[in-house]
């Protein structure tokens, strides 16, 4: 019988890594919110929020599994990011408890993404000014 996941079971990528691996196949699930997304992304990222921001601060998505199995299958080779890494590793929790097979987490999230000037959908000044905790 197989036991409920936990942060620690989460494999985790660094970018230089997950770059060769999206080159080769694997898919970029981006749980940031649709605003940060909008801002700034690595290409042919899948865009499903794990957070919402409210008056009341910041809520689960509750649908957020249901909206992933409804793009990606449960064999597919994930790597999920958010702007740092903490809602992508609780994502990823969640993903492996749902029975998903290959999940990491991209250690840094798009800020670490940025900070290696890797190419997204805008140029590299763009790109470093996206992100939240940029000046």
């Amino acid at each position: 019988m197989d036991s409920t996941k936990s942060s620690e079971d989460v494999s985790h990528v660094d970018v230089i890594s997950a770059k060769d691996l999206l080159s080769s196949g694997h898919s970029y699930l981006d749980v940031r919110t649709v605003e940060e997304y909008n801002r700034g992304h690595i290409d042919k990222a899948i865009n499903i929020p794990y957070m919402f921001l409210t008056d009341e601060g910041r809520v689960k998505n509750p649908d957020f599994l249901d909206q992933v199995s409804s793009v990606c299958q449960k064999e597919d080779h994930l790597i999920v990011g958010c702007n740092s890494g903490g809602r992508g590793l609780r994502a990823c929790v969640d993903l492996l408890n749902a029975g998903y097979k290959d999940v990491r987490n991209l250690e840094g999230g798009y800020s670490a993404w940025v900070d290696n000037e890797f190419k997204g959908d805008k140029s590299a000044e763009q790109f470093k000014t996206a992100c939240k905790f940029r000046p």
